[in-house]
């Protein structure tokens, strides 16, 4: 009666009890990651909470009351949330029966003895992901009560009456346990003592099987695979329970733009993440509002704006600023003269300062996300900057790799972050909730040094920029030049350099000569501007090599009852196919981004390459997706069926390893459809 579900967990670790706890974190300050339909949680309140008659929270361990989590919220006196919290507390409790430890059987009882007389509490309120039709509903709010003794956490919901005080909802009481069965074998487990009664809304509180199977199966695999984040948590600098109101109100007020959206990028990927960094900022820039006593709302020049519609949505909201970007985008037209966007090239130097403005936007900027520091620090003592890096630059090219230890994402990070400490940042790091892999921005708005000391700052920022890498001359005041012939030692030397025809006029303004902005006509170098038969050339060599190497794999084929075999042929290195190729053709393939492995990736027809190592594509292993495509990707398969010739059809030894009937592809001329598509999407911003 009650268990609504248990998972065995075997711990070789030594992870438990630790795990277990750290898994109830996350559950509690992210519920998202587990039940889709949240957009998170806010921890109002927390502290320590006595058994005792007295029932007061202990004020050490009591965090804000009302605020949420984050948003510089700090600084609110703790003694009130311990207060608040301690008169809740005895609210609750008295709504629970002194026997058996205040909870109803079969729940494990809080105390006993031999056993601590404290608890802890934790207030929270569940956020809803999307808008609820009609009327909102009022907040969900929990009281989760932790005793580490038993091994348990048990949460109470919590409704408020007309009285302004809060009642249990006991119907949906839940408490989840860990169990230490013997050496290495525990158990996780979720009892609720009134399944009969529990009520799900679908949201906040699912259905009972879902606790039973989804969560339960989750906390299990936390409790034991907990491993340290190499980022923050997602919105850890701001409250989630303001960003979840502002985001659903932007996304309400221009989810009109991916009906509209022109570009030829994805309108939903690129609508949606613009919206959530705009919802982002917004709540930054109020709690820098409330934290320096501002009224008047933040400037910013969003550097590299891209499609624009970032800086459209800020303009929209009040804050005065301008995109620049080196290529105007056809959405441009469509914002209107509110929306300030400029089609400029931007060199990094003098000649680019914003003294005027407060903040400094990068958003995905490229080749100026290591200079965004620097130019807001040299703009004026109070600009602020916000860069959400994507792609890997230094100062003077792509950026060369120098520790194997992290990842090249977190090590490309850390080198941003120490741009902006070298400039003279307070830096702090957060992680966006955006539809992207590259979602951690980092935030400088505070300095570290006073306004007398900037030209100091200065020179040290001149000094940084000379010593990276390939930099060598500092000519004029904090101008560095780049020595394209005295770097192959890695060690920079001052020398001096001739500028190009172009820039000798603001030879005193530029900080690099050499500094490559962005083309202005995008070049396309994914092997797509390939001739036809160059490719069909390379595609048939490779295949060739990999079904002639030995030995050869040979797959069971059943045609119409015929057993037949395949040839898989034989998987090879990327280096081992390239060492096949002549010279020319890798030449040619070198000048293109991604060079073989992107043109055998565009094959897909014919190959998989998986781990660096080239495959024949077997098209009788391919599993269908699981998840239900969108209609538009629904459609254009359907209207792909057929348009194209088989490969295997056409040149492999044993055909094709499908029938007719179920290969997507044509099985001679006779079979080909028409193409229905017109225009073939690339997903490039």
């Amino acid at each position: 009666m009650g268990l609504v579900g248990t998972a065995a967990v075997r711990d070789g670790g030594a992870a438990l009890p630790h795990g277990f706890w750290a898994a109830v974190r996350v559950w509690l300050e992210k519920p998202q990651v587990a039940n889709r339909r949240l957009c998170g949680a806010a921890i109002e309140a927390e502290g320590t909470v006595s058994l005792g008659e007295g029932g007061e929270a202990s004020r050490p361990f009591a965090a804000v009351w009302g605020g949420g989590s984050g948003g510089g919220q700090e600084g609110r006196a703790a003694s009130a949330g311990a207060v608040e919290l301690g008169r809740l507390w005895r609210e609750v409790r008295g709504q629970l029966s002194a026997g058996h430890g205040y909870l109803p059987p079969p729940l494990t009882p809080w105390g006993g003895p031999g056993r601590r007389s404290e608890l802890r509490a934790v207030l929270r309120t569940l956020l809803p992901r999307g808008r609820s039709v009609g009327p909102p509903a009022p907040p969900t709010k929990e009281l989760a009560v932790e005793d580490v003794d038993t091994g348990t956490v048990t949460f109470l919901p919590l409704e408020e009456n007309s009285e302004g005080k809060y009642q249990i909802k006991k119907c949906n009481i839940y408490q989840i346990q860990l169990t230490h069965i013997k050496d290495e074998e525990w158990s996780v487990s979720i009892v609720a003592p009134f399944p009969e009664d529990w009520f799900s809304d679908g949201i906040a509180y699912p259905k009972l099987a879902w606790l039973g199977n989804e969560l339960l199966s989750r906390l299990a695999k936390w409790s034991v695979e907990q491993k340290p984040s190499e980022f923050k948590s997602t919105l850890s600098l701001i409250s989630v329970a303001k960003y979840s109101k502002v985001y659903q109100g932007l996304k309400e007020k221009y989810r009109e733009m991916v009906k509209v959206w022109p570009e030829v990028t994805d309108p939903e990927k690129f609508v949606y993440e613009d919206v959530a960094i705009a919802a982002y900022l917004l709540i930054l820039w109020e709690e820098e509002r409330k934290e320096k006593g501002l009224t008047k709302k933040q400037s910013f020049v969003d550097l590299g704006c891209g499609n624009g519609l970032l800086v459209h949505i800020l303009n929209n909201e009040g804050h005065s600023g301008r995109g620049i970007d080196v290529r105007r985008r056809k959405i441009w037209d469509m914002y209107g003269q509110e929306t300030h966007l400029e089609e400029s090239t931007i060199m990094p130097g003098d000649s680019h300062l914003f003294p005027d403005t407060d903040w400094l936007i990068g958003n995905h900027s490229d080749e100026l996300t290591p200079w965004i520091p620097v130019i807001a620090a040299r703009s004026s003592y109070s600009c602020c900057y916000f860069v959400l890096p994507c792609c890997f630059f230094d100062f003077h090219g792509k950026y060369s790799r120098r520790q194997s230890k992290k990842t090249q994402y977190r090590e490309y990070l850390d080198f941003v972050a120490q741009v902006g400490f070298v400039c003279g940042f307070h830096v702090e790091e957060d992680c966006l909730r955006i539809p992207s892999t590259k979602r951690v921005c980092l935030i400088g708005k505070n300095r570290t040094y006073p306004s007398t000391e900037r030209a100091l700052i200065d020179k040290k920022i001149t000094q940084y920029i000379n010593n990276r890498q390939t930099c060598a001359v500092v000519t004029c005041d904090r101008r560095v030049g780049f020595n394209h012939e005295d770097h192959s030692d890695g060690v920079c030397k001052e020398a001096d350099s001739e500028l190009p025809e172009n820039e000798t006029d603001a030879a005193g303004t530029i900080w690099m000569p050499g500094f490559q902005p962005r083309e202005k006509v995008e070049q396309i170098r994914n092997c797509a501007s390939l001739p036809r038969d160059f490719v069909d050339d390379v595609v048939l060599n490779v295949a060739n090599l990999l079904l002639n190497a030995t030995p050869q794999k040979s797959c069971s084929n059943i045609h119409g009852g015929n057993m037949n075999t395949w040839n898989q042929g034989e998987s090879l290195s990327l280096k081992e196919v390239a060492e096949h190729l002549n010279k020319e053709t890798l030449k040619r393939l070198k000048s293109e981004y991604g060079g073989l492995q992107t043109l055998l990736k565009n094959n897909h027809q014919v190959f998989e390459v998986l781990n660096g190592r080239v495959h024949i594509r077997d098209w009788r292993k391919e599993k269908p997706s699981t998840k239900t495509k969108p209609e538009v990707k629904r459609r254009l398969s359907a209207e792909a069926f057929k348009t194209r010739l088989c490969w295997f059809f056409i040149h492999h030894p044993d055909g094709c390893s499908l029938p007719s009937e179920s290969c997507p592809y044509a099985h001679g001329t006779e079979e080909l459809r028409q193409s229905q598509i017109i225009k073939k999407k690339k997903y490039i911003q």
